[in-house]
């Protein structure tokens, strides 16, 4: 029997167990397992993982694990590019587009408010959300620790929070995503692109289109969207979400 020293850094310990965390664990193998495997069993998602040293080298998860190796996995560094030396992914993320599994509608709906390509669908079971995230390139969502093993899954989130405002926050911090919320661009029910609406076709539609000057409407579905009362509300979210991005990275 074979044995190597594991040591999680950061928010990865939120994977383990109390006993684990902010320590050396002792893993012990036969053959020469991939390092992937290894993670997974010890509890932690590959897709949260962006850096795997193994005596002083950056290495893939397809490093095969040697007697006495010790490995220190690290997740996204925010405020460091360590793109250069990253050996873990092939084909990075050419935008920025997510696919949230069927328990996050309400953070889709923030995501697309905040402007954030984001699918959802009550109707999506695992195999059909890996699927799109594979085909797409689309970052998955989840509360769901197993859904992210999926070999086919390459960038994922595990949301700590059950709270749909926070989660929106985690999502931002994650991603780096403040400098890129662009809000009211995207359709909150169904993720179309908005564009100008003619005033004159909505008067025909809506009675209440007299009483605005703009009108939005979604490319995909044609729902219609104005400045009405509800918009101080969605102002409001956007700020707090903000606010609070802001607070948790100084």
């Amino acid at each position: 029997m074979s044995r190597a020293v594991f040591r999680f850094y950061g928010e990865l310990n939120d994977f383990l167990p109390p006993k684990h965390r902010q320590c050396d664990i002792e893993y012990s193998f036969q053959n020469t397992p991939a390092v992937k495997d290894a993670i997974e069993a010890l509890g932690v998602p590959h897709p949260e993982v962006d850096l795997i040293v193994v005596k002083g080298q950056s290495v893939g998860f397809s490093y095969r694990l040697r007697d006495g190796d010790r490995v220190a996995v690290y997740p996204v560094f925010e405020s460091l590019d360590i793109s250069p030396i990253v050996q873990l992914r092939e084909k990075p993320l050419r935008r920025i587009a997510f696919v949230a599994d069927v328990h996050l509608g309400k953070l889709a709906r923030l995501l697309r408010l905040l402007g954030f390509d984001t699918l959802h669908s009550n109707d999506y079971d695992d195999s059909e959300l890996v699927a799109i995230a594979a085909t797409e390139g689309r970052i998955v969502l989840t509360r769901d620790r197993g859904l992210l093993k999926h070999n086919a899954v390459t960038h994922g989130y595990w949301l700590r929070s059950t709270h749909p405002v926070e989660q929106a926050r985690e999502v931002v911090r994650r991603f780096n995503l403040e400098a890129l919320i662009d809000p009211f661009r995207r359709c909150l029910v169904c993720n179309g692109l908005l564009v100008e609406g003619d005033k004159r076709e909505m008067l025909a539609q809506l009675p209440l289109a007299a009483e605005h000057d703009e009108y939005l409407l979604c490319s995909d579905c044609q729902r219609p969207y104005w400045r009405g009362t509800h918009y101080p509300r969605l102002e409001a979210q956007i700020a707090a979400i903000l606010r609070d991005v802001a607070k948790r990275s100084s």
